[in-house]
């Protein structure tokens, strides 16, 4: 017997998990294909922050703001709490330089209308005593918000499943077919599917997906580590990442060690509801090997020490490694593909998956409900962005 559905969404992350929802809340029959459990892949193994401060400022930075809009919705109208807190985040400075680049982009922020303010160093102190006393200032973004991923891709599912959509987890994709009737056929390791739509929200395995219809998807895994730890007294209470961050992130070039620019590694501070704290960054492409690399976590505990000395005594809980799926536009793909009618993706987002899940999962369901007006425009997301030559997607 096949299952028919109106919508399938393949993938069981926190970008399907918000598709189904926003989907099923529309009143559409619809599915969620999970090859493991939910949450299993790069939904698991990231941080949880809700950001416009690391953004482009412009449209990623307004997208960003409405995502953020979303979720605060969102904590009031899931039934599961997801750990929801909005204590804004901030960008620390450590050279003149650095402090000039941040008016800039405060100056620019603003003007695209976000709530961005510059800090100096009383700031900075007032933040937290255990930052290096040579920080000169930094910015702040007072709308940002964080969550608990694992809790919020499940919020997300549950609600959907309240309204109807099924979840199939264990269920491995194997061939998708376009009928002649229009509908596609999709042959998993759990029986045949059939339905009007298909969304690919498969991320950093979006490419595979893709590859079974034919389309070519310009999508490729980055390696980030995280590092788990916890210390005797707090050390802060909100998000702080320093502003090489964004010259890390979007390939600029930093005076530091060799070993920081060679894994792209970035001081990332996010304390947790449980009173841990998580310190990121690292940027890397190696496929999709996923082991952690002691030589990356020592090079990200050198550089939070660099930012936060009092930290050096420490307690490491765990540390993992995920993959970002990662586009050479820094934006993701949330588009319908010309070629194939009823065929959808949402993909692409690098480490923004948990920022931009809602907007994300409001943008597809409006495409597939053919709205005349998107939440934001469209045409940034576009598939068609990416020129194919040879088979293989370029922008």
């Amino acid at each position: 017997m096949k299952k028919k559905f109106e919508v399938i969404i393949v993938g069981g992350g926190i970008i399907g998990s918000a598709i189904a929802y926003y989907v099923s809340k529309s009143g559409l029959s619809v599915a969620v294909l999970e090859k493991n459990e939910l949450a299993s892949g790069t939904s698991s193994r990231c941080d949880g922050n809700i950001l416009a401060i690391d953004k482009d400022p412009g449209f990623d930075s307004q997208m960003s703001l409405a995502s953020q809009k979303l979720v605060d919705e969102l904590s009031k109208e899931l039934e599961h709490y997801f750990e929801y807190r909005a204590p804004g985040s901030i960008l620390v400075c450590e050279t003149e330089e650095e402090m000039i680049a941040a008016e800039k982009w405060v100056s620019r922020q603003k003007e695209a209308g976000l709530p961005f303010r510059m800090l100096d160093r009383s700031d900075i102190r007032q933040e937290s005593p255990f930052f290096a006393d040579d920080l000169l200032g930094g910015l702040e973004c007072e709308t940002d918000s964080t969550v608990n991923p694992y809790l919020f891709s499940f919020a997300l599912a549950e609600g959907a499943k309240k309204r109807g959509a099924e979840i199939y987890t264990y269920t491995e994709v194997k061939s998708i077919k376009k009928l002649t009737t229009g509908d596609f056929e999709i042959e998993t390791s759990n029986g045949l599917f059939t339905s009007k739509k298909v969304v690919n929200a498969a991320g950093v395995w979006a490419p595979m997906v893709g590859k079974m219809l034919g389309i070519p998807i310009p999508i490729k895994p980055r390696k980030g580590h995280i590092i788990v730890a916890s210390r005797q007294q707090p050390v802060g209470l909100r998000k702080v990442m320093e502003f090489g961050y964004l010259m890390s992130k979007f390939g600029g070039k930093r005076k530091v060690d060799p070993l920081t620019e060679k894994y792209g590694v970035a001081l990332v501070f996010e304390p947790t509801e449980s009173q841990n704290f998580l310190i990121g960054s690292s940027r890397e492409f190696v496929g999709f090997n996923t082991n952690v690399n002691i030589d990356v976590i020592k090079c990200m505990a050198r550089r939070a020490i660099r930012f936060y000395p009092k930290m050096a005594d420490m307690l490491v809980i765990r540390t993992y490694a995920g993959l970002r799926p990662w586009t050479e536009d820094h934006l993701p793909i949330i588009s319908h593909v010309d070629e194939i009618p009823g065929f959808y993706i949402a993909a692409g987002h690098e480490g923004d998956g948990i920022s931009l899940a809602a907007i994300t999962g409001k943008l597809i369901d409006e495409l597939i409900r053919e709205e005349s007006h998107t939440s934001v425009p469209i045409e940034p997301l576009r598939y068609d962005r990416f020129k194919v030559k040879g088979g293989v997607a370029h922008s």
